[in-house]
């Protein structure tokens, strides 16, 4: 049985502590979230798909050109989860930029994240099941700073790299 989410993630919220996963250069590294959290100043963008419309021209590119004026705000690092297998974030990565640009490439394959913070939704026509709702956050030491969470997973306005921006 699956425990559906009522509320999703505030600002102010401490985010949970999963496990996500990379790959690094000897295969898949699992990643302890508020360990890569913990006094440090993150940017966080979700997507609902890697390779998707939207996610590959728009939003993974907002964040490759803001990336040096975020990290002149302070960011110390800008992730970039789906729920996609860490295969694909990295063939993505790498098709993007974003890899190259420092973005960091997590998979939450398994959408444990993405439910724990209630941000899942389902898009059957699309193919897209239990994945993630579009959105950007600032966090700060694991707790969240600002939250831009879209409408419509289909656009990419409010959490885009300038709008994160432009909220800090």
């Amino acid at each position: 049985m699956r425990v559906l989410n009522i509320m999703s993630i505030s600002v102010d919220d401490k985010l949970p502590d999963v496990t996500l996963v990379r790959m690094g250069d000897d295969g898949p590294e699992q990643v302890a979230l508020a360990e890569r959290l913990k006094g440090r100043k993150v940017a966080i963008f979700a997507v609902p798909g890697a390779f998707t419309p939207t996610c590959h021209s728009a939003h993974v590119p907002s964040f490759i050109r803001t990336k040096d004026e975020l990290a002149a705000k302070g960011v110390d690092e800008i992730i970039c989860i789906s729920v996609n297998d860490p295969f694909v974030m990295r063939a993505w990565g790498e098709a993007t930029g974003a890899t190259d640009a420092g973005i960091t490439m997590l998979s939450d394959a398994s959408g444990e994240f993405t439910r724990a913070i209630g941000m899942d939704f389902d898009a059957p026509p699309a193919g897209l099941i239990g994945r993630s709702q579009r959105y950007a956050m600032l966090v700060e030491d694991g707790k969240v700073a600002i939250l831009q969470t879209e409408d419509n997973p289909g656009e990419c306005e409010v959490s885009g790299g300038e709008a994160l921006l432009a909220a800090m």
